[in-house]
């Protein structure tokens, strides 16, 4: 049975899309070379003797009008299939498109790198679709929210905040959204390397915050298999994001997604603040130095009396260095509580984060990566698990 379908007469896409499929995706590709496409499903399986793929592509060359009209029959009724458009549609008719039942857009340009990333975006999606009912009570229908917070900055919070996004993309593939709230200063997309065409300011819009097909149609795919939304380029458009706006994007980013990272300005700003309250779990990064660990406390203190602290709270000393006059155990005693995480000041990981490139993207032999995957393994639901049970032993004794 073909995994994937190709509608359209464009040979030139065709071998694209082949060489994206045989280049690390499982599953073939079946191409029905017209410009016309067919009236409903029953006439489709029938030209493919075979039921229903996972994804649908319609190809350049088929006329926007058709395409839409094919969209919207599908969507009716064979609601679980991912349907992929291969067209320049104009930024109005994004809208459309996406109403009619177009899950992603994709550009006839796009290289066999760009289409296989995706195509394994829009089998993700079908898997989601498709995922059985145990899965869903278990998530009640929502993933990890992991907020990174500091109260100072210069701590490599937004390092943290990649690498974490960067390592649970290699456990969950494309189930991972990373969100830059350092709405004025962000550096998620230099962190990533990225360019992106829209931003949080786009993802915030009536349009997006109403329909979250919308919504993801403003994410940017990374190549290690992971989504971004990145800051606005303009520190100004901060001025015009609400605190509610924000609540909003993070509940529905949450619905789509096994794992949310959030990376947050420094301090404890509204936005902040009311990410903190989306969240599952909250990083909290300090530096080996008096002002940072300072910080930390008081910031952990305000939140004790404000009540907004999440239950699963993972404390990282970063850039840890036995030559800073401090040891763990100092560090414990400033801010009142334990070390869950101590990330060894490392070169590898200053280099990667001025290439854009995360240390765990690469296979590196370093202590620090070792730490950093421990922490992103803290958010595993295998070690989650174990955690429970460990908790629910020293309970009962």
């Amino acid at each position: 049975m073909s995994r994937f379908v190709l509608l359209s007469p464009n040979g030139d896409f065709d071998q694209k899309l082949r060489a994206a499929v045989a280049n690390g995706l499982r599953g073939s590709v079946q191409t029905i070379a017209s410009d016309i496409l067919p009236a409903g499903p029953h006439e489709l399986f029938a030209l493919l003797n075979q039921e229903q793929p996972e994804v649908l592509i319609i190809g350049p060359d088929v006329p926007y009008e058709e395409a839409l009209r094919f969209a919207k029959v599908f969507d009716v009724q064979v609601p679980g299939l991912s349907l992929v458009l291969v067209s320049d549609v104009d930024p109005g008719h994004l809208l459309n498109a996406m109403r009619a039942g177009i899950r992603d857009i994709l550009s006839p340009q796009a290289d066999a790198a760009e289409i296989r990333v995706l195509l394994e975006r829009a089998c993700q999606s079908f898997a989601t679709r498709h995922r059985g009912p145990e899965s869903n009570q278990e998530t009640n229908g929502k993933g990890l929210v992991i907020g990174v917070f500091s109260p100072k900055g210069g701590v490599g919070k937004t390092t943290l905040a990649t690498n974490i996004a960067i390592g649970l993309g290699q456990i969950a593939p494309m189930s991972v959204v990373i969100v830059d709230l350092d709405l004025q200063f962000g550096d998620v997309a230099s962190g990533l390397y990225l360019n992106p065409q829209h931003t949080v300011t786009d993802a915030v819009t009536p349009a997006a915050a109403q329909d979250s097909l919308v919504l993801k149609a403003f994410l940017t795919v990374h190549p290690a298999g992971i989504y971004a939304l990145c800051a606005p380029p303009n520190p100004v458009d901060a001025d015009h994001i609400t605190p509610e706006q924000v609540s909003r994007l993070v509940e529905q980013l949450s619905h789509e997604f096994q794992y949310v990272v959030l990376d947050t300005a420094p301090g404890m700003p509204e936005i902040g603040l009311a990410a903190m309250e989306q969240c599952t779990d909250v990083v909290w990064v300090s530096a080996m130095d008096i002002p940072s660990l300072r910080g930390l406390r008081s910031g952990l203190e305000v939140l004790r009396q404000l009540e907004i602290m999440p239950e699963s709270r993972h404390v990282v000393l970063n850039m840890a260095d036995p030559k800073a006059g401090l040891n763990v155990r100092d560090v414990e005693s400033t801010i009142g509580a334990p070390v869950d995480v101590s990330v060894p000041r490392s070169r590898a990981v200053a280099l990667s984060t001025n290439r854009g490139i995360p240390v765990l993207q690469e296979s590196k032999k370093d202590p620090a990566v070792k730490s950093l995957r421990q922490l992103v393994e803290r958010f595993n639901p295998a070690w989650r698990a174990q955690a429970q049970r460990k908790l629910h032993r020293r309970v009962v004794i």
